[in-house]
């Protein structure tokens, strides 16, 4: 990675890409600590503090801080991500939008309009609620209409500026620019996790006790990253073979290739999912002022926060740990069940003249690429429950309260990892001689 980026260093345009992108997340960094004109940030964070659950956590760690010090991006990136995933899923059930994905560039750019439109409707949904819901709790002082419209009106501004933001590093950056502004969110909640663990498990204690405790803590760290590295490389190649045909007074044909089927075909999504899922109840009640209870719907609350899984004091809370487990696996299939086709593929390899040794092309194609992936999902879907529920398990049983989780981590690998490829491409793309200097 390190000299990945040495090399790129050496390139003027890629170095000036490189620069561009470090000044943008300079940019979005200032911007996490601009208040919203006339609200009160300190009310916010002492309501977010004394929050027992871990319901707005996920989002606080998406925005950087940015929600709970109620910043102009408090809402972040996470209205265009939340758009970009309904459009996504309704490509299935509207013709319409399935045809413009299947129309190439001109497609995407429509897809990725009504995107936009999407994300700027969300983000007025959402400020209101957030401007309406906590405003009259003290959140906005001599709060009245015209205070409540500028507050809708910066958060949603400060949600659209990322979501351009973001453009601008696909556009003139090193691209995966909305997965950046999301990388530079979590990255920068990283030092005050930290902080917490050392005040947990290492200040105060003998320098023995407190050396293993940093040396088990980095292990653990360490271990997570290289599953998820492990996970995200992994693939199972099918082997594709096509047949020899004539074209004119040539043979063509006849070459090897194969269908990569990665493993966490569905990335963070399931998790992402999952996550959301369980905690909205909690979001909904904590809004409704109905959390604490110790009655039948309190249980359930706490069982579906995750502190409290793991919790030996009361061990069936655990049970909204199956729940979420079951809900990752599920939307595993799910989600790559939109994004994979086994019948397409089948019909395209068909019409190239392609076909998997042994396996007849048509319908025993498709049973068999349907087989691979079910099979193939279900490992990804352990690997990505095992690397949720590592910060789970030492949260519950050690109480290490830390934002910085297992989503946290894949989405760091993944962006980090995805983004060296992109740099990597275009060194070569601009170190590429050709034949004609040869």
């Amino acid at each position: 990675m390190l000299k990945t980026l040495q090399n790129a260093f050496k390139v003027k345009d890629v170095r000036h890409r490189i620069f561009y992108v470090l000044m943008m997340l300079v940019v979005i960094r200032i911007g996490s600590q601009l208040p919203v004109p006339g609200v009160d940030g300190s009310y916010f964070k002492t309501w977010f503090e004394s929050q027992t659950g871990d319901a707005f956590n996920f989002l606080d760690a998406f925005t950087g801080g940015s929600f709970s010090q109620m910043s102009i991006f408090a809402l972040s990136i996470t209205p265009y991500i939340t758009s970009s995933i309904i459009i996504q899923l309704l490509t299935i059930a509207i013709p319409k939008l399935e045809e413009m994905q299947r129309d190439g560039e001109d497609g995407r750019k429509k897809l990725g309009a009504i995107t936009r439109y999407v994300t700027i409707g969300l983000s007025l949904f959402e400020s209101i609620a957030m401007a309406i819901g906590f405003g009259n709790r003290g959140l906005i002082p001599d709060n009245n209409f015209v205070k409540i419209i500028v507050v809708v009106v910066a958060l949603t501004a400060g949600s659209a500026f990322l979501m351009w933001v973001g453009e601008q590093i696909n556009e003139k950056g090193v691209g995966n620019g909305i997965s950046i502004v999301l990388l530079i969110n979590i990255v920068s909640r990283i030092p005050s996790d930290m902080t917490t663990l050392y005040e947990s498990f290492m200040k105060g204690k003998i320098i023995a006790k407190a050396l293993l405790s940093g040396v088990i803590i980095a292990a653990i760290i360490i271990g997570v990253v290289i599953l998820v590295i492990i996970l995200n490389g992994a693939e199972r190649r099918i082997p594709v073979q096509y047949s020899k045909k004539m074209q004119g007074r040539k043979m063509m044909g006849g070459q090897s290739s194969h269908i990569p089927l990665k493993v966490n075909t569905a990335g963070v999504i399931p998790v992402i999912f999952a996550s959301s899922i369980m905690s909205f109840p909690s979001v909904i009640a904590s809004f409704l002022g109905k959390t604490g209870g110790t009655g039948i719907g309190g249980k359930i609350l706490a069982g579906m926060n995750s502190n409290n899984w793991f919790d030996l004091d009361h061990p069936w809370y655990s049970i909204g740990l199956v729940a979420y487990i079951i809900m990752v696996i599920f939307f595993a299939y799910f989600y790559t069940s939109i994004t994979f086709n086994p019948l397409e593929v089948a019909d395209n390899m068909k019409k190239q003249g392609g076909f998997i040794p042994g396996i007849r092309p048509g319908k025993p194609t498709v049973d068999y690429l349907t087989k691979m992936l079910n099979y193939i999902i279900f490992i990804g879907a352990a690997g990505l429950t095992i690397v949720a529920v590592i910060p789970f398990f030492f949260n519950g049983v050690f109480g290490a309260n830390v934002s910085f989780g297992g989503t946290s981590i894949i989405i760091i690998v993944g962006v980090v990892l995805e983004t060296l490829k992109q740099i990597e491409s275009m060194m070569l793309v601009r170190n590429y001689k050709g034949f004609l200097d040869n």
